[in-house]
């Protein structure tokens, strides 16, 4: 993962894709957060955050290819802020390729910490860079489409897009499917 700082100005830019309109936040041409349209993690924009629609060029380019299925992997400058643990969990995620998924208890395999399954979901849960960072690519031990910022829909989407479908819908999703 590319982690340059840069000490220009935290910009923003709206980004409208087949899951809703994503914001990207940042300074430069250095990517710190990928707002969803439907995150569960309240985050404001800085009070001195000015909206660029011309920011963050190649990361919009990237993503429009991303969702037209042309792009498989992003080269992107990336500034995400975390513990050394969730920056080691969000390392792993860029190493799941495209098109498959893992287990949490993969994911915590993979970090060295087999069983800080909960932990790493955690992290997981926090990563600033979805999408860019497939945190999507993460389901449940048993096959099922669980836990994502931007909701179980847009999650879904993407594993469609890549062609990677869960294999079960969580038991509280069959629950909502059904009634």
């Amino acid at each position: 993962m590319k982690t340059p700082r840069s000490s220009a100005p935290t910009v923003w830019r709206r980004l409208h894709t087949p899951i809703g309109e994503l914001r990207l936040v940042g300074s430069g041409d250095v990517l710190h957060r990928i707002l969803l349209p439907e995150s569960r993690h309240e985050w404001q924009l800085p009070s001195d955050c000015r909206e660029d629609p011309k920011a963050f060029a190649e990361a919009a380019r990237q993503l429009g290819e991303y969702f037209a299925g042309t792009r498989r992997s992003f080269d992107l400058a990336l500034a995400p802020v975390g513990t050394d643990f969730q920056l080691d969990v969000w390392q792993q995620l860029r190493r799941i390729p495209y098109g498959e998924t893992i287990s949490y208890a993969e994911l915590a395999a993979r970090t060295g910490n087999p069983n800080a399954s909960r932990a790493v979901g955690a992290a997981n849960g926090r990563n600033p860079l979805p999408i860019v960072v497939p945190c999507h690519r993460v389901i449940g031990a048993d096959g099922s489409l669980v836990g994502f910022g931007g909701g179980l829909d847009a999650k879904r989407s993407l594993l469609r897009l890549e062609g990677a479908e869960a294999t079960r819908e969580a038991p509280e999703q069959r629950r909502l499917l059904a009634g």
